[in-house]
């Protein structure tokens, strides 16, 4: 089970920011620029229990990347608590590292190696045995459909190819917990599918799954539960039917936009 509590993390500006903003009226500031400090994340938690699957929703720079690179311990945050399995990540971060699955907008392969040879580098990394590590790649290769490529140089891959690569990789050592920071964006049909259809394969199990999108349609697919976040807040955070029953259509996109502020929208 994973748990966010009031995640918070500022950044400090830079002083032409602070400079400008003084000849600015506070209603022409953006709300999360504070003094010498700009807020990405103001107040954000949600939860997602074991063999669910969470949609975290919201407008570009609303916040989702940074809260998912905090989950994962690649930032430290300025306050609040994540919490897998009753372990707290914060006050263990490399420990916690090895128990969590993180895709990001810049994980990549080394390019020079195989697909193949690049996940058993890390899963090596983890500390896997071969048997264990032999196991694991077949399964994950084959529900990522990758054996049709596995033994070909990461840079002659397509960006579909690479993609499905990138998520073996992540979750070759069986993490406690999965998190994609949009792991279908850019991708052709065939490959945005596969990896949706991998996404569900961990419904049910062990493992919680957490991805970010701005497809309402994967959320309708595959999310057992949703948390939208805006300007740093956590705007919703519940079950797929009750975000689906705060519009009285019950289209997805009605209620995300009902749910962002008007300026957000435009």
């Amino acid at each position: 089970m994973l748990e966010v509590k009031n995640l918070k993390k500022r950044f400090r500006l830079d002083s032409k920011t602070i400079k400008e903003n003084k000849k600015k009226s506070r209603e022409h500031i953006d709300p999360r620029e504070e003094g010498h400090w700009f807020n990405a994340v103001r107040d954000v938690s949600f939860g997602c229990d074991s063999g669910q699957v969470l949609g975290l929703l919201g407008p570009n720079g609303a916040g989702k990347t940074t809260s998912l690179r905090m989950l994962s311990t690649a930032l430290q945050p300025t306050d609040g608590q994540i919490v897998i399995n009753g372990d707290d990540v914060i006050a263990h971060p490399l420990v916690m590292r090895q128990r969590i699955g993180f895709l990001s907008g810049t994980t990549s392969l080394y390019h020079r190696l195989t697909v193949r040879e690049n996940v058993q580098y890390f899963g090596r990394l983890h500390g896997m045995n071969e048997d264990e590590l032999e196991r694991e790649l077949t399964k994950v290769f084959d529900l990522l459909d990758i054996h049709s490529f596995a033994d070909k140089k990461a840079d002659s891959l397509s960006t579909g190819m690479k993609q499905r690569a990138n998520i073996a990789r992540t979750v070759i050592h069986q993490p406690e917990v999965i998190v994609l920071d949009e792991p279908t964006t850019g991708l052709d049909v065939i490959s945005a599918k596969t990896i949706l259809d991998f996404i569900e394969s961990y419904k049910g199990s062990d493992v919680p799954v957490i991805f970010s999108t701005h497809h309402l349609h994967e959320v309708e697919k595959l999310c057992d539960r949703v948390a939208l976040i805006d300007e740093g807040i956590t705007k919703f955070n519940g079950s797929l039917d009750e975000f689906r029953a705060l519009g009285n259509t019950g289209n997805l996109y009605d209620v995300f936009v009902n749910l962002v502020d008007e300026k957000e929208v435009a």
